[in-house]
């Protein structure tokens, strides 16, 4: 007897492993999945600006890394001692505007290298909806925190989502192989009813730009949570976010998919390293644990192509 519809992700036809590079844009989700990478050691850089929640916004951010436009002045903005521009996250805004433009021209030159080097891409939308600044007419990628009267709410249609992005499909990504995922994180603060139109939007122009482009794929994480697993158990205590299982049972159906046959096969080894890099014993100095430091060392220079550079300085540090 069945109690739950597992969902099947027939492999992808490019996979990649640990010479590639990847780029990772979008809402939390995207950190989330970043961080499995990392963890696993991958080459992954994320969200370079900050998150990002609406398409308009990650198309708008793609086309700044790719000009390496630097901020201006004049698009600063002051509130509460703090200055920040609507097009960057909060964690760039500063006290002084040469320190908030200092921190976003960093984030973009970041974004502008990390974009000319990758080969990859995960690209993760959070939400159709989007604010304008009535001052601009534009979306902005953040609120700040400022009045809600300055705004004019809506919901992108799939026609909008699709008209950005095929343009950047077509043109600086035709090279790179794109992941599009939906954040299965719910946003109750559009109310149920919208959230739900909001995913459904997404998901219809995320089936499009796939069907367009043979560089584009779907890794069905929305589904996953909502269908697989569909279970408050499964979510952290807000009732929004996945929780730590929910997302290790993503983490295991995205590596089935995307991966290549050697890097699952380098994997349990790169994992098995980097828990023992980040294990600390009470006593390093102790014989037992240094010849430990040796083995792994001698582990480490038995794996290729994998950056494992930060593990060996440890446990080298440790025999010094």
């Amino acid at each position: 007897m069945k109690f739950r519809t597992e969902i099947e992700i027939a492999p992808f036809a490019d996979k990649f492993g640990y010479d590639n590079r990847i780029l990772a844009l979008g809402s939390c989700f995207a950190d989330n999945m970043s961080k499995i990478l990392k963890d696993a050691k991958f080459r992954v850089v994320s969200n370079p600006t900050g998150v990002l929640f609406n398409p308009a916004s990650i198309a708008q951010t793609l086309h700044r890394f790719e000009s390496g436009r630097k901020a201006a002045t004049g698009e600063l903005r002051e509130s509460g001692g703090r200055w920040f521009d609507y097009d960057f996250h909060g964690t760039l805004a500063a006290e002084t505007p040469e320190k908030a433009l200092a921190n976003i021209d960093a984030a973009i030159a970041a974004g502008h290298n990390a974009l000319q080097e990758c080969d990859r891409m995960i690209i993760t939308f959070g939400t159709a909806w989007v604010y304008v600044l009535n001052e601009t007419g534009k979306v902005v990628a953040n609120c700040h925190k400022q009045p809600a009267n300055g705004f004019t709410r809506r919901r992108m249609t799939v026609e909008e989502i699709v008209g950005l992005f095929a343009p950047l499909l077509d043109g600086m990504l035709a090279k790179k192989k794109i992941i599009f995922t939906v954040s299965p994180v719910r946003h109750l603060g559009d109310g149920a009813d919208e959230n739900f139109l909001s995913k459904a939007t997404l998901k219809v122009a995320v089936a499009e730009l796939v069907r367009r482009f043979a560089n584009a794929y779907y890794f069905p994480a929305y589904e996953i949570l909502n269908d697989d697993l569909r279970d408050y158990r499964f979510y952290a205590d807000d009732l929004v976010h996945p929780s730590s299982r929910a997302i290790a049972y993503i983490r295991e159906k995205f590596f089935d998919a995307a991966l290549s046959e050697q890097a699952k096969r380098l994997l349990p080894r790169v994992e098995k390293i980097a828990a023992a890099a980040a294990h600390r014993p009470q006593n390093p100095a102790d014989e037992a644990y240094r010849e430990f430091c040796r083995r792994q060392i001698e582990e480490i220079q038995t794996v290729e192509g994998v950056d494992l550079s930060a593990e060996l300085a440890y446990f080298a540090s440790i025999l010094q």
